[in-house]
């Protein structure tokens, strides 16, 4: 997570409560990571959990959440959570703000991908 990402975090938490994003990798969300209020996306069995964001400043870790079939396509890359200016999707908490959050990767160095669970 970039800094700017962190500091909307902290903002999208004082303003929302808990939250908890899914990037799912379709059309109709741009493949941008979503922000919603905890709870308010259901996961299910083509969901996983990629990781909870432990953010200075923010009570609860941060679920992030991503498609299977998404996870099978970048299981080799580094993602990093960042933000910019533009306009994301309407349902993403932070579209109000002029702003959009997106994915940064880079492919794992092989010591990473040895590192890895099987």
């Amino acid at each position: 997570m970039t800094p700017a990402a962190a500091d909307l975090i902290r903002s999208l938490r004082g303003q929302h409560g808990p939250l908890m994003f899914h990037q799912s990798g379709g059309c109709c969300d741009g493949s941008a990571p979503m922000c919603y209020p905890e709870g308010e996306f259901r996961t299910g069995g083509s969901d996983v959990l990629l990781e909870e964001l432990h953010i200075e400043g923010v009570a609860e870790p941060v679920s992030f959440w991503m498609s299977t079939s998404q996870f099978e396509a970048w299981r080799h890359t580094h993602l990093t959570v960042d933000v910019v200016p533009g306009r994301g999707s309407g349902f993403s908490l932070e579209a109000p703000e002029g702003v959009r959050f997106l994915i940064r990767s880079r492919i794992l160095t092989p010591e990473e991908l040895a590192a890895l669970p099987s």
